[in-house]
């Protein structure tokens, strides 16, 4: 009887420890699973701020597609594969120099285009764009930067000077052309964006996708109090971006 009793305690505890030995696997594969497809296919973003207004509001939260340019290796810059460039108007999730977190904006200009802005209006190839989903909220006009050579205007562009000039480059800039392997990005909220026109061109290598659905949107303006309302009900599974 003894025996028996010990073995039926043994087997006791063998499925305790089979059962806990399963959840834990469970969770193991599940989480290298997440991070597998988080690295390669498809990563959550939150809009910080306004620099996308009005097509993307501070507090959309979106599912980004990093597929869709290439495929990266996790911890670097290099890509696996390649799949194509992205495109004039497209919005673009990506890394800028000078600062490690994800920024989102649109690409307005790629390798070879000449840009300018004149007067708050941008100019690509000598042509006047035309963008539906720009904004301006500043009635001010910040002037030019004064008396720069050409040639020193597009190196100091080039290496992110313009970082410190302040206003100078936001309404009047240019014109500079972008480098090889590089694009021109720019918020549409052109007066309260950092974007190109500072930090200076983007390369290819640190674009990692595009948004590819707008799952979720809160507005931290509302109080906590007031779920149903902090909710943008009506942005939420947006597809068209």
């Amino acid at each position: 009887m003894k025996k028996q009793k010990d073995g039926k305690v043994d087997n006791k505890k063998d499925k305790k420890k089979s059962k806990l030995r399963e959840w834990v696997e469970s969770i193991i594969w599940a989480f290298i699973i997440a991070m597998f497809i988080r690295t390669f296919f498809i990563q959550s973003f939150m809009i910080p701020s306004g620099s996308m207004e009005p097509t993307l509001l501070t507090g959309d939260f979106l599912l980004g597609n990093k597929m869709v340019f290439g495929i990266h290796i996790p911890f670097t810059r290099k890509n696996i594969f390649k799949f194509r460039e992205p495109g004039r108007g497209e919005i673009i999730i990506f890394i800028p120099p000078y600062v490690k977190k994800y920024f989102v904006k649109r690409c307005i200009a790629l390798a070879g285009d000449t840009v300018e802005v004149k007067h708050k209006v941008l100019y690509v190839n000598g042509r006047r764009q035309f963008e539906h989903y720009v904004i301006h909220r500043d009635p001010r006009e910040f002037p030019p930067l004064p008396n720069v050579a050409q040639m020193a205007y597009q190196r100091d562009w080039e290496e992110g000077e313009f970082r410190f000039v302040g206003g100078y480059c936001r309404d009047n800039f240019g014109p500079v052309v972008v480098p090889e392997g590089q694009v021109f990005a720019m918020g549409d909220n052109r007066d309260n964006s950092d974007d190109s026109r500072f930090w200076g061109p983007l390369e290819n290598r640190d674009i990692y996708g595009k948004p590819l659905i707008l799952f979720f949107s809160w507005d931290k303006t509302v109080s906590i109090f007031k779920v149903w309302e902090a909710v943008r009900w009506r942005r939420i599974l947006n597809f068209a971006y």
